[in-house]
């Protein structure tokens, strides 16, 4: 159980600071983390925090499958993270 919870909040840091990574290489003009990585820290954990480096950073804002699926996604994990610890 305390497993699950300590990946939980490793993949919740990961996913802030891959967007806020993600934001200072966009403001240098340089290699871009790819959106699909972005994705994947979301979908293994990190969603939340991809939602707050997002709101943070003011990264990926305008795109609307971040604006709503990073939210999304952040609750489907919240519940679930809930369901099996309690």
């Amino acid at each position: 159980m305390k497993l699950w919870l300590a990946a939980y909040l490793i993949m919740n840091l990961a996913g802030l600071l891959i967007m806020g990574e993600d934001k200072k290489r966009a403001k240098k003009h340089q290699y871009r983390i790819s959106e699909q990585t972005l994705w994947f820290v979301a979908l293994l954990g990190g969603a939340a925090g991809a939602t707050a480096g997002m709101q943070l950073y003011r990264h990926k804002t305008k795109h609307l499958q971040f604006k709503i699926g990073f939210p999304f996604l952040a609750g489907i994990e919240l519940v679930l993270l809930i369901k099996y610890l309690l």
